[in-house]
């Protein structure tokens, strides 16, 4: 299972490949807006600037939601970098342009998904990434997970080529989680992901070692 990084912040960036695990990133105007990065010119620097620190894919959200604007805003994206996924909403004039730009050899990344049947079409249309919110689900009172292992047995049913990227990760719980349920990818900010260090017994366990050997 790859893991990505879903954060704007450089140094988080740097944090997670010192930690030798990361496969890529994801991120969103949001992301961009909470770490005061605002203007076009802003961004597409930033963007870039990710793309030199790691080595695999660096999704790239489009703003525009009719198919003009995203194949406009996609295929200038893609042209930023040659790691650079271009995260596309799903709606109706969004699958279209997966299917236009996935034609063109650009690689996309299919965001907010809640249902299979948004899941099947961005496969069809020929998203390399499906981005199922888990999170969002679970606040909702609707297993997040399990949509993840259902869209990961229909994939495989169908041999589709479309990866399934686990996002609104809320916690190391849920990575393991999505790890168990075939998952290809999970995207999540960094403390989750240090999270998947942390025991009390690791702790406990440690401190006797050097007591003992502070004793030798």
């Amino acid at each position: 299972m790859k893991f990505f990084i879903d954060t704007a912040n450089l140094d988080e960036i740097r944090e997670a490949m010192d930690l030798g695990i990361l496969d890529g990133v994801t991120t969103n105007p949001s992301l961009m807006a909470k770490e005061g990065i605002k203007g076009e010119e802003s961004i597409i620097k930033h963007y870039v600037d990710i793309c030199e620190i790691v080595d695999g894919d660096v999704s790239a959200e489009v703003i525009a939601t009719d198919f003009d604007g995203i194949v406009k805003e996609g295929e200038a994206l893609a042209a930023l970098h040659p790691q650079i996924v271009v995260k596309v909403p799903m709606i109706k004039d969004g699958v279209k342009a997966i299917k236009h730009l996935s034609s063109k050899g650009i690689k996309t990344n299919c965001t907010l998904v809640f249902s299979t049947g948004q899941a099947i079409l961005a496969a069809k249309a020929g998203a390399t990434y499906v981005s199922p919110f888990i999170g969002r689900l679970d606040d909702i009172s609707t297993d997040g997970v399990e949509l993840v292992a259902q869209i990961v047995d229909i994939y495989r049913y169908y041999e589709f080529d479309t990866e399934v990227l686990a996002a609104s990760i809320r916690h190391a719980m849920h990575i393991t989680q999505c790890a168990e349920a075939g998952a290809d990818v999970v995207t999540c900010p960094l403390k989750p992901i240090m999270g998947l260090l942390k025991h009390p017994l690791t702790d406990i366990g440690l401190e006797k070692f050097l007591a003992d050997h502070r004793k030798a």
